[in-house]
């Protein structure tokens, strides 16, 4: 919603702020659908010729986040608090063997069953699943694991920032494809020299419009869209830490009421529950 707002701020103050300083739309109306083929046009092309079809699917998924925000609130980390919460306390009470049922068939679990949006996470399930069942295995050095998860934690970040890193080259390269409209523009002004000046000068204006759109689209909408990807993706990256953060806490030996207590001290101060809230959640918690 944010995003919007300040799309309708941005075009409102821009376009209002032209005319009342006098400027007219009709130059600007009549160079916008040509000028917007040139440069819209180079703009996607140099997309498509940059990633890979799979990378341009993984940009149409972020466009979504862009404007939902970030998928994780408040519930959604006391969700996986008291997920961890069990699966930690169960291990320590009745031994890693006890988590072969939840962790080789997540599907048919009793605590993902209580919580359906983790078991949906493709990525949490499989975090989850993978690092208990190497407990299980007795690989139970906990910085080994933890520098294991650490780096599959690193990969999937690189893997989810591509969306931005797209939408920022396109950024980047958006000023110059205005100047390539607008040297065009230049180009078909010159070719039509002996026209009156009135003319020329509203060829010349509609020239200039290339290099306004360039830079318009390159800081005031295609940036600031790639830099709230970016800040999404990082606000998404520390719910895989809060997990890291409970497993290894586990591993170090912690009882499970203060491994849990290090993963909420990891959740983004905006959505941490308070240590009540979480405490509340874990006296509801029933799993059969």
């Amino acid at each position: 919603m944010t995003t919007v707002l300040g799309l309708v701020v941005l075009l409102a103050c821009v376009f209002g702020g032209y005319v009342v300083a006098g400027g007219k739309f009709d130059i600007i109306l009549h160079a916008l659908p040509h000028e917007m083929i040139v440069i819209g046009g180079a703009a996607v092309g140099a997309f498509v010729m940059s990633n890979s079809l799979a990378d341009i699917k993984h940009v149409g998924g972020g466009m979504a986040k862009i404007l939902k925000g970030a998928r994780f609130r408040k519930p959604d980390y006391v969700e996986m608090l008291s997920l961890l919460y069990y699966f930690v306390r169960l291990a320590q009470t009745k031994g890693a063997m006890a988590l072969e049922p939840h962790i080789e068939k997540p599907e048919e679990s009793s605590a993902f069953g209580k919580f359906p949006k983790i078991r949906q996470d493709h990525h949490a399930v499989a975090l989850i699943c993978d690092y208990l069942r190497m407990v299980g295995m007795n690989a139970d050095d906990p910085h080994q694991i933890e520098d294991v998860m650490a780096r599959e934690l690193k990969k999937l970040h690189h893997e989810e920032m591509h969306p931005s890193h797209a939408l920022q080259a396109v950024a980047d390269a958006l000023p110059a494809l205005g100047i390539v409209a607008a040297v065009l523009g230049v180009i078909k002004t010159m070719a039509s020299i002996d026209q009156p000046p009135a003319i020329l000068g509203g060829m010349i204006g509609g020239a200039l419009v290339g290099t306004f759109l360039g830079v318009l689209l390159a800081y005031g909408m295609v940036g600031p869209m790639a830099a709230r990807l970016k800040g999404v993706v990082e606000e998404e990256a520390a719910y895989f830490e809060v997990i890291r953060a409970v497993l290894v806490a586990h591993l170090h030996g912690n009882a499970p009421q203060v491994a849990v207590e290090t993963g909420r001290k990891m959740v983004p101060s905006g959505h941490m529950p308070s240590f009540q809230e979480l405490e509340q959640a874990l006296q509801d918690l029933q799993i059969a």
